[in-house]
């Protein structure tokens, strides 16, 4: 559903920035639940499918997750049934919506670049898109980096960490990307600093 979701926002910056006089014609509140609607069912579907994958694993041993949530590597390795084509299935699902979702993103902001080429004056509106372009090098970058090897070749301390920077780094980072570039906040915060700066260093 988050990688939905990116691609949404990926095609409201190239509505916003390639065709802003007819942005408020199509990006109508209609429209806009009808992504997030589109957005969740997808989401269930894909997870639904995820569990049916998993509840075909048999485990004999252990019952303690090396992890800190239940992910697919750990429990495929805690499991002492063959999970080999289980695990490729899994992997070409979760690629085929990261994947999928990247290259509609992508194809998004090519059009956004060839658009600034054709019309310079656009930008400095362009560079709003960069703190998109943040999340989506965090979001994109995890996944792919995660799911495009065998189980066997990824440890997990690799599963852990990749997984920490995607569980806690990016939504620790959303504040900050996508709050710093409306100039309402930008200005409180500004005034925020300005103020702790003359508590803390009084003039004389």
């Amino acid at each position: 559903m988050e990688f939905i979701l990116l691609v949404v926002m990926s095609f409201g910056h190239y509505l916003a920035i390639c065709q802003p006089l007819r942005y408020a014609a199509i990006t109508t509140q209609q429209l806009c639940i009808l992504l997030v609607v589109a957005a969740w069912v997808a989401g269930f579907t894909f997870t639904s499918c995820h569990l049916v994958l998993l509840s075909k694993l048999t485990f004999c041993g252990s019952n303690k997750i090396q992890h800190f949530f239940c992910d697919s590597s750990p429990l495929f390795q805690l499991s002492c049934s063959d999970t080999n084509l289980l695990w490729r299935v899994d992997s070409v699902l979760i690629l085929f919506i990261v994947l999928g979702s990247l290259c509609l993103t992508l194809s998004s902001y090519v059009c956004i670049l060839f658009c600034i080429l054709r019309m310079p004056s656009r930008r400095k509106k362009a560079f709003t898109t960069s703190s998109h372009l943040t999340t989506l090098a965090v979001a994109f970058g995890s996944c792919l980096g995660l799911y495009s090897h065998p189980s066997e070749r990824v440890s997990l301390e690799t599963n852990k960490a990749v997984a920490l920077l995607n569980a806690v780094l990016y939504p620790f980072l959303n504040p900050f990307i996508f709050s710093l570039g409306n100039k309402l906040v930008a200005l409180v915060l500004k005034d925020a600093v300005a103020h702790a700066t003359a508590q803390l260093f009084p003039r004389s």
